[in-house]
């Protein structure tokens, strides 16, 4: 596999009406700040990215690369890696026919019945844990289903006829979701990767505060102890200290279990458990590959680095979403700013 300062005002208000409207931003579940134990399923959750325009890394990646992490715009990201529980809430919407194979081999999905009568059920247990062997195609199209409002309805396998459920919206996949893009106006996205590389590794605090090395706030490899008090812990497989997994009983871990151990804006997981698709995209030949970030729990400590980058997918990729400002936000974004430039 490997291979102005702040948004208007007006911004957040649309922001937090478009987060309370669907299925999966409210799926009823609390987690414990302290234990990081659920009761119920998580709902869908964002934190705020801030430091616009803020500096990139300078630092070289393990293919030679850098330059990532700077965004001009605050936007947001989800808190947790989307869930075993949402991805269910969006097969039971869109996928009684499945021709874009959304539902097939989904750890902690099983489903029953045949082709336009599919039925989706959660492992028990298994709802709050990160959604895995998750494609590209299948992460746009959950954005685009996001972007289009969570609507239900009956794909057909024809892009035209199902752009208003997962072929169109934030990416426009009539012509394949290998190399699709952001379209523009997107709100519902998959990050790109300086937006994931950001949340993750950004110090914050001004536009020049620099990066950790892990996405655990430390310049110090995690230890892969399941523990939600360890200030610097992580889901992944030891093999040159302990020779362990973090979790032997399911090997992933539930969103948000290491609660001692967020990323510098809030966010869970982005370091191990599993990787995570970003926007940049790579050419082997004449195909496509997506990238990746973050590790997983099945991968060494090494590729939870901010200097590792990856591109490919498994059994042990899933995503989490992000939240970007409208363009209509960004202009006034721009003229406040420079109200506030002719103003000194």
């Amino acid at each position: 596999m490997k291979v102005g300062r702040v948004l208007p005002i007006l911004w957040f208000a649309v922001v937090s009406i478009a987060i309370a409207r669907g299925d999966v931003f409210n799926m009823g579940g609390t987690r414990d700040p302290v234990t990081g134990q659920w009761t119920g399923s998580a709902s869908l959750e964002f934190v705020t990215v801030g430091d616009p325009r803020n500096a990139a890394d300078t630092r070289v990646m393990n293919d030679g690369t850098s330059g990532y992490g700077a965004v001009s715009y605050t936007y947001q990201i989800g808190k947790y890696d989307i869930t075993v529980a949402q991805d269910t809430s969006f097969l039971d919407a869109i996928g009684r026919t499945d021709p874009y194979h959304l539902g097939t081999d989904m750890p902690g999905i099983t489903r029953t019945g045949s082709s336009g009568s599919y039925s989706y059920n959660i492992v028990p247990g298994a709802e709050n844990l990160p959604v895995g062997a998750v494609s590209w195609g299948s992460a746009v199209r959950f954005a685009n289903w996001l972007e289009n409002g969570q609507p239900t309805g009956t794909l057909t396998g024809d892009p035209v006829a199902d752009a208003g459920l997962t072929e169109d919206g934030s990416y426009d996949l009539a012509g394949g979701a290998a190399a699709s893009i952001r379209k523009p106006g997107a709100k519902y996205v998959v990050p790109s990767e300086s937006e994931w590389y950001k949340a993750a590794y950004y110090k914050g605090g001004s536009t020049n505060a620099g990066y950790w090395l892990y996405p655990t706030r430390s310049d110090s490899k995690p230890r892969n102890v399941l523990s939600a008090t360890g200030t610097n812990n992580a889901n992944y497989f030891d093999f040159y200290g302990t020779g362990t997994y973090s979790n032997p009983g399911t090997w992933l871990t539930e969103v948000g279990a290491f609660a001692a151990s967020p990323g510098p804006y809030g966010t869970f997981d982005m370091g191990g458990n599993v990787w995570e698709w970003n926007e940049a995209i790579s050419y082997y030949g004449a195909y496509a590959h997506r990238g990746l970030r973050g590790g997983a729990w099945d991968y060494f400590h090494s590729e939870l680095r901010a200097d590792e980058r990856a591109f490919g997918g498994g059994g042990s990729t899933g995503f989490r979403v992000a939240l970007v400002p409208e363009p209509a936000s960004l202009v006034l974004l721009a003229l406040s700013c420079l109200l506030v430039a002719r103003r000194r």
